[in-house]
Order: C-alpha cells, then structure tokens, then sequence
C-alpha cells in the first residue's frame, strides 16, 4: 500500500511540473487610447492582435505618441451613421482649418473581410483612393454594411476598422446627435466645436 501511495504522489508530481511550460507568456493585451473631448471622454481598443491592420494601429498610434490629434475637432458628423475627426482645428469665427503640421504620408488600405464597420467600432477615413487615408478616423453609430469590404476594386474595399470604442459609447452617440450645418465645401459640421482636447496611451498597454 505505501509503494501504491508513493508511486501515485510521483505522478502527480510530474503531470503538474509539466503540465504548464515555464516559457509560456499570455499574449500582450492590445493597446487602449483615452480620447477626451469638449463633450466627455471614451476609451478605444486597437486591433493589433489581427495581422491585417497592423500597419494602421501603428499608423494611428504615431500620430498619439506625437500628440497629432490635441486641439483638433470631430468635424463631420452624421446622425446615426458616424462622427468622425482628427485632421481639422478651429480658426478665427469658428472656422475649421486643416491641420498639417506633423501629417504624414498616406498609407497602404488595410480593409478587411473579417473586420466590420459595426456599431461602435473605428475607422479610417479616406478619400477617393483607397491608399488615401492619414490620420482621420470616424466612428461607426450603426452598422454601416456599405462601408465593409465588398471586393478589391477601388470602389469595394470599403474602409479599415482598427478597433471599437470599449467605454464611453454614450458620449460618442451624444457627439452623434449635435446639430450641423455646412461650412465652405465642407458639410455636416457641427455648430458648436467638438474638441478632441487629447488622444493618450492607456497606461499599461
């Protein structure tokens, strides 16, 4: 019986020596932005545990590291379809001017299959060619199907999600719902400022 004993011990020693390699790490949580704003703040996880947009969470996460987005204003919002910022400051008489001290050069289109523009998650704002997108990103405030990658033509590759609001979604809906107008050739700018006062790294991602 003591044998039985000692050899039953023995075993379960060594299942739990290797039953978790010492050199095994969780993998590092993904980045978290703090975005505050002249209406209230929200915080946005970046994807950059999905290989595809890598290059745009880096992308993005310069543009933080350099302080890119402090003073400037969500300058387009669509009720119950977007609100999107980043590449405008306010003037003289509350005009919008487009910022470009510290803008970089465009990057590659990183849109993916996998990747949707549903409600809450955020995106890259782009002009006509696809490989146009800088440093403005919009906020979905639905599921907007239209802007998802359809195909690989230059009018169905949609536009790159990079990550979702995770706290906050009360004040982007409430950014969502402020009156606009039109300004110049922009349209659908809000009356009233909304200023991105700054982007920071969450601490600890």
């Amino acid at each position: 019986m003591f044998q039985r004993a000692v050899t039953v011990l023995l075993s379960l020693a060594v299942v739990s020596t290797t039953a978790t390699p010492a050199t095994a790490q969780d993998p590092a949580p993904n980045p978290r932005v703090l975005v505050q704003t002249s209406e209230g703040d929200f915080e946005i996880e970046l994807f950059r545990d999905e290989p595809t947009v890598i290059a745009t969470v880096v992308n993005f996460l310069g543009y933080v590291r350099d302080g890119y987005y402090d003073g400037t204003v969500f300058h387009r919002v669509i009720r119950d379809v977007i609100i999107q910022g980043g590449g405008f400051t306010v003037g003289a008489d509350n005009m919008l001017t487009a910022k470009s001290e510290g803008l970089r050069g465009q990057i590659v289109h990183q849109g993916s299959v996998a990747l949707k523009n549903t409600r809450g998650t955020v995106a890259m704002a782009r002009g006509a060619d696809p490989n146009s997108a800088r440093q403005q990103f919009f906020v979905n405030l639905e599921d907007n199907r239209s802007f998802d990658f359809q195909n690989p033509t230059s009018t169905g590759v949609g536009y790159t999600v990079f990550g979702r609001v995770t706290q906050g979604m009360d004040v982007v809906n409430s950014i969502g719902r402020t009156r606009t107008g039109s300004q110049g050739p922009l349209q659908d700018v809000p009356r009233e400022p909304i200023i991105i006062t700054s982007i920071t790294r969450v601490e600890g991602n």
